[in-house]
């Protein structure tokens, strides 16, 4: 073929907004700006449904909502010397409690093993991504064929038992309360937790700290039922539609490292979703190198 041929048959690209006019649309969804910081619960309820997931205090490369930056209201706060008498640090700790404790959100490990808050509709996307069609009681075959640790195994027949259970008896049940044992149990705790098994229900800072536990499918039934019916290409299609409606724009690199997916799957959900006229891609933006996905919005 030759190079005249092959540009030929290159997509043409997309005259696109300036990055001014784009990180400024972010900047408003993510509440970056004092005018727009969150000061109650209902505020950050609120947030957290507009942009459909969000962390909790980090803040990721690829561009996420971020709970702690909307209560600040700016970009990349910095960390205070005291972060125990800090207002902005307290409120959003107690949010990130408050609002899964009351089943408003889902809170847990799910992007890059880090904790982000999720909008209960947009939940059941995560599922069906995570676990198809699967019950609580598939784990024993996931051990079976190897994608389950043991250790995780064992926490799951513990829970199956009796849940919810708060960490102490946990451990006990699993014979897991020797300090040379904590290390294991929280890896296979995590591994429970982005594998969308479990969920904490509650943090317990009286008589002493402590963590709740329950499986997942008994702690959000109706979202659960919802996962196992969306089909997997549905369900990328809603979760890439929810977060670039918010972030305005991103690459398809960006979105398969962000959220964990194989970069073919990202490629034909952005396809379906600029035939459908969510998204416009191949996007030229002013001043930026490269090409980008943009919100229709």
């Amino acid at each position: 073929m030759s190079q005249g041929a092959a540009r030929a048959r290159r997509p043409e690209p997309v005259t696109g907004p300036d990055g001014a006019a784009l990180l400024a649309a972010r900047r408003a969804a993510f509440r970056q700006r004092p005018a727009l910081r969150i000061r109650s619960e209902g505020a950050a309820l609120g947030f957290v449904n507009a942009v459909g997931v969000c962390s909790t205090f980090y803040v990721f490369p690829e561009g996420l909502a971020c709970l702690w930056e909307a209560v600040a209201g700016r970009e990349r706060p910095r960390w205070p010397r005291r972060s125990h008498h800090d207002a902005g640090i307290g409120l959003t700790w107690e949010l990130k409690d408050t609002l899964p404790a009351r089943r408003q959100v889902y809170y847990g490990k799910l992007l890059k093993g880090r904790p982000v808050l999720v909008a209960l509709d947009l939940f059941p996307a995560f599922y069906a991504l995570a676990r198809g069609r699967q019950r609580a009681r598939d784990y024993r075959a996931e051990y079976e064929a190897g994608r389950l640790s043991l250790t995780a195994r064992r926490l799951m027949d513990s829970l199956g038992r009796e849940s919810p259970q708060y960490t102490r008896g946990l451990r006990a049940d699993c014979h897991m309360l020797e300090p040379g044992k904590t290390r294991e149990f929280e890896r296979a705790m995590a591994e429970l937790q982005q594998g969308l098994w479990i969920v904490k229900t509650e943090e317990r800072y009286e008589p002493s700290f402590s963590y709740r536990w329950d499986l997942l499918e008994r702690w959000l039934p109706e979202a659960v039922a919802d996962g196992r019916r969306l089909g997997r290409a549905a369900a990328l299609d809603r979760l890439l539609a929810r977060y670039l409606g918010a972030a305005r724009w991103s690459t398809p690199a960006r979105l398969a490292r962000l959220f964990g997916l194989p970069p073919g799957e990202v490629a034909a959900a952005l396809t379906r979703l600029e035939g459908r006229g969510a998204l416009r891609a191949g996007v030229e933006v002013a001043g930026w190198p490269g090409r980008f996905v943009v919100s229709a919005r």
